[in-house]
């Protein structure tokens, strides 16, 4: 960051970046290889976090990251793995910083490991300022508020949670949910209406075929040089992961602050990310905490959350999507509970409407976007958004308390109004929020959408919209063509 984000610099990272050139220290031996850990003894001036290079006698080179530090002794994980390691026949270099790395345009339109290392063939970025991966404390006192939207092309994200420039905003998921679908097709489809905008994905821990899906679903945004891609696999090494989301996070600061572009920062799975800190914190020896994960897992992930917003004087933006799968989907878990205190919000997936082949399965009852009001409405959406938004959340929590009572006494003894408010919560679901994963709608579309299912309630329900909006958009009371009511009340929509 440059200009007026300069007061934003910690002091130390100033340091850092002061040494960034200093040459390596180098010891020759090791005194011992305890799993992936390598202890080497006799160093000096070697500090948590920093890196290291292990260099075998037959001339290969392997990374390493210093877990741990005492007295004369550093404890170093490499990030090859130690196969192969003779400890008394290497020699381990300490590059005396934290891991850096270079800032360009140069990271656009190429897919890369989680440390910045090619995956695709190309060479590496060499040009650029070398800035420290850890990143730079952002002063309170230089952000700016977060407003105007970026616009997905997914119908229930723009609707109902809309994404704002500068906004944490994360996907809470459970395992065998699209979740890695939608962070895809988000990726692949959100943009600013002619703003300069890039896309960031730091994916971690991922299969080879999910790789492999994510790398063709944004293959075309990738080639046209608007979207890096940072891919961490299940069988890379685990520091590896801790490292990936920050070399992601340094290049779109980069590309937010200093170039001006608005920047969505994919980072899928940060539960992947978590259990990786909970691992290398057991490899240090510490105190664990709640469910062995470490104590400082908030300011961990705070770390990392707060890299985003906007910055006064700068026109660009670094905006956030994290997603993570709750484990047997717990939302009290310490990953999905400690990410909701630093976020402004969370869209939630639903089992039970992904049972029913609704895409994206989201849970809008349950997901919530707390800045939506700075990013949608008059002169930045469309005048109406907010307050339709507003009436079909309204609309379908009396839905689901007409299902409950539904349960009870059936259908057949419901009011018409009753059995109105069941015609919209399946006309919901099947019109606003099921698309295609590949579909892109359209702001107009969507909003047109959303006044379709309103419009299945009489206009006197309709008490949060204003009357000219009514009157210009309201289609009248439908009925859903063919089906009886009890089929009505049955659809995807039960949540």
């Amino acid at each position: 960051m440059t200009g007026a984000g300069a007061p934003a610099r910690a002091p130390d990272t100033a340091r850092v970046e002061d040494e960034v050139a200093a040459a390596p220290i180098e010891y020759a031996g090791a005194r011992g290889v305890d799993g992936p850990l390598l202890i080497v003894g006799g160093v000096e001036g070697i500090g948590w976090d920093d890196m290291a290079t292990v260099r075998l006698p037959d001339g290969d080179t392997r990374r390493g990251l210093v877990l741990e530090v005492h007295r004369d002794l550093a404890v170093v994980e490499v990030l090859g793995g130690t196969a192969g390691i003779d400890p008394g026949a290497v020699r381990i270099g300490f590059e005396g910083r934290p891991y850096a790395v270079p800032v360009s345009e140069e990271w656009l339109g190429r897919v890369w490991n989680g440390l910045g290392e090619p995956l695709d063939g190309g060479p590496p970025v060499l040009a650029g300022e070398l800035r420290p991966v850890v990143g730079r404390v952002m002063n309170p006192a230089c952000r700016d508020v977060p407003r105007d939207p970026i616009l997905t092309g997914v119908s229930i994200v723009d609707a109902m949670t809309t994404l704002v420039r500068g906004q944490k905003l994360p996907v809470f998921s459970s395992a065998g949910l699209p979740h890695l679908d939608l962070a895809a097709q988000i990726a692949a489809q959100a943009g600013t209406a002619g703003e300069p905008f890039t896309v960031v994905v730091a994916a971690m821990g991922l299969t080879h075929v999910d790789a492999d899906a994510i790398r063709s679903v944004l293959e075309e945004r990738c080639t046209a040089g608007e979207l890096a891609l940072f891919l961490d696999l299940a069988d890379d090494p685990v520091v590896q992961r801790v490292i990936t989301p920050r070399v992601a996070l340094t290049v779109a600061e980069h590309l937010a602050f200093d170039l001006g572009r608005h920047v969505l920062v994919v980072l899928a799975d940060m539960t992947s990310y978590c259990e990786a800190v909970r691992e290398v914190s057991a490899a240090r020896g510490e105190i664990p905490g709640r469910r062995a994960y470490p104590g400082y897992l908030y300011s961990d992930l705070a770390s990392l959350y707060e890299r985003c917003g906007r910055l006064e004087g700068h026109p660009g933006s670094l905006t956030q999507l994290p997603v993570l799968t709750m484990p047997a989907g717990d939302i009290t878990h310490p990953v999905p509970d400690l990410t909701g205190y630093i976020t402004e919000g969370q869209i939630v997936l639903s089992p039970r409407l992904h049972g029913t082949g609704v895409y994206p399965p989201v849970d809008v009852l349950g997901s919530l976007s707390r800045l939506m009001r700075k990013g949608a409405g008059p002169g930045r959406t469309r005048s109406d958004h907010l307050a339709l938004a507003a009436q079909l959340t309204a609309a379908l929590a009396r839905a689901r308390a007409v299902r409950d009572l539904a349960d009870l006494i059936g259908v057949g003894a419901l009011t018409d109004t009753d059995r109105a408010y069941l015609a919209l919560e399946e006309a919901f679901a099947r019109e606003l929020v099921d698309q295609g994963t590949g579909e892109s709608r359209s702001l107009d579309d969507t909003l047109a959408r959303a006044w379709r299912v309103v419009s299945m309630l009489p206009a006197r329900e309709l008490t949060m919209l204003a009357t000219e909006d009514v009157a210009a958009h309201y289609v009248g009371p439908r009925t859903l063509a063919g089906a009886p009511p009890d089929a009505a009340a049955g659809g995807p929509g039960r949540g």
